[in-house]
């Protein structure tokens, strides 16, 4: 009797509960395909929009856990399991890891942002937190940058996005420029004269833009002229050393003297 009563009652589960179950297998198999085909989609689309290597696997890994996430949570809505506990449990540990990873989210946030809208790329020359030099490396979580002193600077990304950023580099050209003194009684014509054949004698200064001098200040004691020239930024510091001593000397040649020059 006992048994008969346990088969009744399996055959009325089967014939409640059996739909459902096995509708769910077959959304969860139909799922697993689904999801597989997805994957190699973004996998192509990814290479032939070429997003950064180092987003792709992030991307890839993020999407395809949300949708087997998404899969098991309605496979189980179907059987009708509930996971409001597990839901409950699940959104508490977000939380707590949320509050205790903030600033390492802020920097991977910071590098997620870097890659996808390229405020800089790598060998740019920038300046940044303080830091001036060329970039090596651009990591999800931090940036490096080599110094021109031969120091490897690593700046956090979220501190990095966050605040100004000079990309020095991008446009492929920078301006010198290298402002003296000189007394009243000098003649101007004189002074620009030596600057421009100064300027011909230097290596590594670019023809286009065009070079400027010129008398940029008028103060109490003398006169403040100015050389403008544009140089390659991988040049900038050689060719600012090698400028500022051509127009000191020539100037002493021509007899001129620097303000405080006995």
């Amino acid at each position: 009797m006992e048994l008969k009563e346990f088969y009744h009652q399996f055959h009325v589960w089967l014939v409640t509960n059996g739909p459902r179950y096995l509708f769910g297998i077959i959304l969860f198999l139909f799922g697993l395909w689904a999801i597989a085909f997805i994957k190699s989609r973004l996998t192509r689309r990814m290479s032939k929009r070429e997003i950064h290597s180092s987003l792709q696997p992030f991307f890839l890994s993020l999407s395809i856990t949300a949708l087997y996430a998404v899969l098991i949570i309605t496979v189980f809505n179907i059987i009708g399991f509930q996971l409001t506990f597990i839901s409950t449990v699940i959104g508490a540990l977000g939380v707590a890891a949320g509050l205790a990873l903030s600033g390492t989210l802020q920097n991977f946030a910071g590098g997620v942002l870097i890659l996808l809208l390229k405020p800089f790329d790598i060998d740019d020359h920038i300046i940044a937190q303080g830091q001036d030099g060329r970039v090596q490396g651009i990591q999800l979580f931090y940036t490096e940058i080599l110094t021109a002193d031969n120091k490897t600077v690593i700046i956090p990304n979220g501190k990095l996005f966050n605040e100004v950023i000079t990309n020095i580099g991008r446009q492929g050209k920078r301006r010198l420029d290298v402002d003296f003194k000189l007394n009243f009684g000098v003649d101007i014509d004189q002074v620009k004269g030596i600057l421009e054949k100064s300027i011909k004698g230097v290596p590594n200064v670019l023809g286009e833009p065009a070079t400027k001098v010129g008398v940029l200040l008028l103060e109490s004691d003398g006169m403040r002229f100015t050389v403008r020239v544009w140089v390659d930024p991988a040049h900038f510091l050689a060719t600012k050393m090698v400028l500022q001593e051509k127009i000191v000397n020539d100037i002493k040649a021509a007899g001129i003297k620097f303000p405080g020059m006995a």
